[in-house]
């Protein structure tokens, strides 16, 4: 059975999209974990606001720290989903510039280079970001009678 060589050229940017498809899923998987961590920090915000304090015998400078401790992993989280998001849109536009590149027969090559430049350069970033969240989210850790 003879293939036509316009098939030819789609399964092969099929097969070229394979590994960003494949990066795209992993960057979602990181958002699901980043907009979670974003959600812990919503609700104790909203728990400190509604007057939770007097349950966990925070005064109000304890309080006042608190709210700064989550407002700044509130901002890093924040970058890191926007970064990691960046990240994505590279990703798909990689793809995409894989499939406009095939069907219009131009080349691509360094479009395609230097949209998976910047995606990593977004991810790397998120990433750090994540690492310095994390960071700050231990550094505040309380453990043990006060």
């Amino acid at each position: 059975m003879q293939v036509s060589p316009q098939v030819s050229a789609v399964a092969h940017v099929i097969q070229l999209a394979v590994a960003p498809v494949f990066l795209l899923t992993g960057v979602s998987a990181l958002l699901g974990v980043l907009t979670n961590r974003l959600a812990r920090i919503i609700d104790r915000a909203r728990a400190l606001e509604g007057g939770a304090p007097s349950m966990h015998n925070l005064t109000l400078h304890d309080e006042r720290g608190e709210f700064r401790h989550l407002s700044q992993r509130a901002r890093l989280i924040n970058w890191a989903i926007s970064l990691a998001t960046t990240c994505a849109l590279f990703v798909c536009a990689v793809i995409a510039a894989l499939f406009l590149g095939s069907s219009l027969s131009i080349e691509v090559s360094r479009l395609v280079s230097v949209l998976f430049i910047c995606s990593m350069l977004a991810l790397f970033s998120a990433l750090l970001c994540f690492l310095r969240e994390v960071y700050v989210a231990t550094k505040g850790l309380r453990l043990g009678p006060q």
